[in-house]
């Protein structure tokens, strides 16, 4: 009989546990933020999400899907609990935005010296056609622009879309600047590829909750924990090192710029 006592609180001890887990949702594209190495996501986005929510007591499983836009509707459905995000208007309705950010991003424009592109502001872009991953949102007066002209090629792969500028297929392609620079250094074909000194905008990435989560009571802590990584200078800290790990990854020197 004490045996089996012993057994159930094993087992409810288990499932304890098991009840901590939170599903992350990754799609790993977006050095240094997230990407791969072939084996694990890597970059501050996952370190940032399994550092934030370990501390609150978490376990974190990451899930990788076939482009953002999958990540961002399993995210509304409540199939995963979090992902790192903008916020919009549209996104709100489904998930919560920590009031800290994690990360402010300036949003650029790439283009090939080959072809060259006049930008000085968001009409300029009607003349010109330009690609974007599926789920990607640059603020409301932009998404507003591509729904109007409807001049935007949609692709789930990074490769993909800097190939079709290369290639002259496409005029621009919208992207975080840092993230743009560091993918393009070791490109082949990509010399000709440039971010133009105008952004486009800045924006600020967030930890973003399913609505449908139990995390989603929980934002007061999250925000809290987070502020304390932020002040602290541990997320910039997480950046560097993932800058550095995927310059290594791609046999660059760290300090090559």
């Amino acid at each position: 009989m004490r045996r089996v006592f012993g057994l159930l609180l094993a087992l409810v001890a288990n499932s304890a546990m098991a009840a901590e887990k939170i599903r992350y949702c990754d799609y790993p594209v977006y050095p240094p933020i997230s990407w791969s190495d072939g084996k694990q996501v890597r970059g501050l986005a996952p370190s940032v999400v399994k550092s934030l929510f370990g501390r609150l007591g978490y376990e974190v499983e990451i899930i990788v899907l076939g482009n953002w836009k999958r990540c961002l509707l399993d995210a509304a459905e409540g199939r995963v609990d979090v992902v790192l995000a903008y916020s919009t208007a549209q996104r709100e309705q489904s998930m919560v935005f920590s009031t800290v950010p994690v990360l402010r991003e300036e949003v650029a424009l790439f283009v090939n010296r080959q072809r060259p592109v006049t930008f000085e502001r968001l009409e300029d872009l009607a003349n010109y056609r330009g690609g974007l991953l599926f789920g990607e949102s640059y603020g409301v007066d932009f998404d507003r622009f591509v729904a109007q002209h409807q001049n935007i090629e949609w692709v789930s792969d990074s490769r993909q879309n800097f190939g079709k500028l290369i290639r002259g297929r496409i005029d621009f392609i919208t992207s975080e600047r840092r993230t743009g620079e560091l993918y393009v250094e070791n490109l082949p074909g990509a010399q000709d590829i440039v971010a133009l000194p105008t952004s486009l905008s800045v924006d600020y990435l967030r930890v973003a909750v399913s609505r449908k989560s139990p995390l989603a009571s929980r934002m007061p802590d999250i925000d809290a924990q987070l502020k304390r990584m932020v002040d602290s200078g541990e997320v910039d800290r997480l950046l560097n090192e993932s800058e550095v790990t995927y310059r290594d990854m791609i046999n660059l020197p760290a300090d090559t710029q």
